[in-house]
């Protein structure tokens, strides 16, 4: 009976050994699967990491590209006179998609790889209506060409026709400038005596005064009004003989101030009217030939010399 006793507890004690070490290796066993397990996570998520890396990599270069495609249109359709600001504002929306730091989905990735392939639409789209502006704005250039052909004709129309109303006037000027007829120079003695200048070289004791006499020809063409007459004796010397104290003074001639020696305003009629002018010099004449000159308004209509000895 004793003996029996003895070995039961000796048996509880290698029993429970046992049921640690099945404890033990079951608690290795299992510790080795959630190592495996959380192994295979870290390696899925790790490859799972790599991919969303490398999708993005790849949408940021599609998005890159589209963008600049989309810039050359919007500056082409902009050259063109097109509307750009939709185009603008996609753009816009892309670069700041571009710039974004946030880690994309692998929804989002494929979301805007949906939007990158209908924007080749949308670019395909814009090719289209910059052929169309292209000949649209070819078209216009060509009508630019025209109506500049057509106003650089007219234009040149407009010139001849100036050119030729210039010339008529100039013709018509010369042709209204008064012309001095029968232009007679004599010297009247004190007595009154006239002598005329084809008779004989004057003398100064015969010039107490100078008379000049003519008439104005006959011009329809002249209007009909008043003139301002001038007679411009030169001596030898071609200076005007002048006083002002007996009438002289000036008046411009081809816009240089000239002496002139006598002076009538008159009322121009056309009936050839006569006109005599006198000078009273107050002193002897130079000996050689001397010129009358006689203008109206600002230009020459007739000459003549006379010699004093």
């Amino acid at each position: 009976m004793s003996t029996n006793f003895e070995k039961e507890p000796g048996q509880k004690k290698d029993q429970n050994k046992n049921i640690i070490i099945i404890v033990l290796v079951l608690l290795v066993i299992i510790s080795g699967i959630k190592l495996y397990t959380d192994y295979v996570d870290r390696t899925k998520k790790t490859e799972e990491i790599l991919l969303l890396s490398t999708e993005n990599n790849e949408l940021n270069m599609r998005l890159d590209s589209v963008t600049y495609q989309l810039d050359l249109r919007i500056k082409e359709i902009e050259k063109l006179g097109g509307d750009i600001q939709a185009l603008e504002a996609v753009r816009d929306q892309l670069i700041a998609e571009r710039n974004s730091t946030k880690q994309r989905s692998a929804s989002e990735i494929a979301a805007l790889n949906g939007k990158i392939t209908n924007l080749n639409g949308l670019i395909a789209q814009k090719d289209q209506e910059i052929l169309e502006l292209r000949a649209a704005n070819q078209q216009l250039f060509a009508e630019n060409q025209d109506l500049k052909t057509t106003q650089a004709e007219i234009e040149e129309e407009v010139a001849q026709l100036n050119i030729q109303k210039q010339d008529l006037q100039a013709k018509v000027d010369v042709a209204s400038m008064l012309k001095a007829e029968n232009i007679s120079i004599a010297a009247v003695n004190a007595r009154g005596k006239e002598r005329i200048e084809t008779t004989k070289d004057f003398r100064n004791r015969q010039m107490e005064r100078l008379k000049v006499s003519f008439n104005l020809a006959d011009n329809k063409v002249a209007e009909k009004g008043p003139r301002n007459v001038y007679v411009q004796v030169l001596g030898p010397n071609s200076q005007p003989i002048f006083d002002v104290a007996k009438g002289s003074g000036t008046f411009m001639i081809q816009g240089a101030e000239q002496f002139y020696t006598v002076k009538q305003d008159i009322i121009f009629d056309n009936s050839e009217q006569d006109l005599v002018f006198y000078y009273e010099k107050g002193s002897d004449y130079t000996s050689g030939t001397h010129e009358v000159k006689i203008y109206v308004d600002n230009y020459q209509v007739g000459s003549k010399t006379f010699t004093v000895k």
